[in-house]
């Protein structure tokens, strides 16, 4: 069994075709097919269903995949743990971030770019939950996100903001003339806020659900300036960070929730235990002095 195997069953099985698998590895497609029919027959069992238009794996492949990440993560933490040793730094840093946020992150990367040049750095946005699908998994060494009162499962984080939730409404709506309102004074009435999946989206359900309702929510926008835009417009109640509502240019009465208060945190986290690679350590490192 060759490494080189192993590389390319997870190419293939990653793409689910043999000739994007090839194009990914800069090799031929016959190459591909080969290492791959030989690995099986180390195995003793086919990994690959190549029966329909995509390929899939088969309950044995599903049972390897797994081992065979890592495997080749073993191998790639061996080879960067001796550059670490003697001094270089390489390797790959995957960062994510929620789409909102107040994190410097651009500044923090380029300083880390410009102390380790060789190593790879890449920066992905996404909504909270897939961010920490993604951190659990390791594919990716770090990521700021939404947090409620307590971390994910698996993640450590460091709080880097921690707001009120708000009610933002146009001048002419109903409750523009409170200063804060309860949580039950939002029960059946229209909500504008981020979709699920989103850490101020899952502030407010967990809320509502401990006071016994559903948010009844008129209208979703991923991005927070839409969400301010359509209450200006006396569209519904938008659910925004208080700092970010009370910044809005738009005519806007911003009105604080109690009973109980609604609060969203975010946090630069990553998994437990820390990153696996070197260059992962070294970002969650820099970035937790940088951020504290």
């Amino acid at each position: 069994m060759e490494l080189r195997q192993l590389e390319y069953f997870l190419a293939v099985a990653e793409e689910g075709n043999f000739t994007r698998a090839a194009e990914r590895l800069h090799v031929s497609q016959p190459g591909v097919s080969s290492q791959v029919r030989r690995l099986e027959r180390e195995f003793g069992q086919e990994l690959l269903d190549r029966s329909g238009r995509t390929v899939t794996l088969t309950e044995a492949g599903e049972t390897a995949l797994p081992y065979v990440r890592a495997a080749l993560a073993a191998v790639e933490g061996a080879r960067l743990a001796v550059d670490e040793l003697t001094g270089l730094l390489r390797g790959r840093v995957a960062l994510g971030s929620v789409v909102s946020h107040n994190v410097h992150l651009p500044g923090l990367l380029a300083d880390f770019h410009r102390d380790h040049p060789a190593v790879e750095i890449t920066l992905t946005e996404a909504n909270t939950a897939p961010l920490v699908d993604d951190l659990r998994t390791g594919k990716l060494d770090a990521a700021v996100i939404s947090v409620g009162s307590a971390p994910p499962d698996g993640i450590e984080i460091q709080v880097v903001d921690d707001q009120p939730i708000v009610v933002a409404v146009s001048e002419s709506h109903e409750l523009a003339a409170h200063q804060a309102v309860s949580l039950g004074t939002l029960r059946d009435r229209d909500l504008i806020c981020l979709p699920r999946g989103t850490g101020l989206r899952s502030r407010l359900d967990e809320a509502c659900a401990a006071a016994g309702f559903t948010p009844r929510i008129a209208f979703e926008a991923s991005d927070p300036d839409v969400l301010a835009q359509l209450a200006s417009l006396g569209l519904g109640a938008a659910i925004l960070p208080g700092a970010f509502a009370k910044a809005r240019p738009e005519p806007l009465r911003v009105i604080a929730v109690d009973g109980p208060a609604l609060r969203g945190r975010l946090a630069f986290a990553w998994r437990a235990g820390g990153p696996s690679s070197p260059a992962g350590r070294a970002l969650v490192s820099r970035a937790r002095k940088a951020l504290g």
